[in-house]
């Protein structure tokens, strides 16, 4: 496996082909290819190159993927016993970029990304599902429709069921009440 060590934005970085890296902000348009020419060291499967401090010659081409800002870092400061304190966040910007190729201090092509096949859209395949899957959506709307009815009408005898317990608890309890308070007999008797 050929790998390369580039310095960018005040950082190094261990490249090798088709790898997407996050690195400091470029200042080149998202999609346009960039040279990267300071290589510090070069690996290939049979010889390695060290430079001192660079590769002359040497090169790596990227392309920038996109431009955007990296997550947010909070920033807390604090002076003890002042009541002195300083919260705020930083947006670091970064570029993402996708390794192409690496070139030795010759000019050689070391290694390189594999390209994407770009699929053909087959009009005639889109064409036959369409109608299947507005049937099945057609269907699984019907199905739910009935599903919910289904349940509404359980929801709505099971609501009648307890609506009947509650009458019939309400009038034993009523029933009890009045046995009760026919049967009571005075604590005190009268003395004649």
């Amino acid at each position: 496996m050929s790998f390369a060590v580039i310095q960018t934005g005040g950082k190094q970085y261990k490249v090798s082909a088709s790898e997407i890296l996050k690195i400091e902000r470029l200042n080149d348009e998202e999609g346009k290819t960039v040279e990267f020419k300071n290589v510090l060291f070069l690996s290939d499967d049979k010889n390695t190159e060290i430079g001192n401090p660079i590769i002359k010659g040497a090169k790596v081409e990227a392309t920038i993927l996109k431009n955007t800002k990296n997550k947010t870092i909070l920033v807390f400061k604090k002076k003890r016993r002042k009541n002195s304190r300083k919260k705020y966040g930083h947006r670091q910007q970064i570029s993402l970029i996708k390794i192409t190729k690496i070139f030795s201090k010759e000019g050689k092509l070391i290694s390189q990304a594999e390209l994407k096949k770009e699929k053909t859209p087959v009009k005639t395949e889109k064409l036959k599902e369409e109608p299947t899957r507005k049937m099945k959506a057609e269907e699984t709307r019907r199905l739910q429709q009935e599903e919910t009815k289904k349940f509404d009408k359980e929801e709505k005898q099971s609501l009648k069921k307890a609506q009947k317990r509650i009458k019939l608890q309400a009038k034993k309890s009523s029933l009890i009440k009045k046995k009760t308070t026919s049967k009571k007999k005075s604590l005190t008797t009268k003395k004649k």
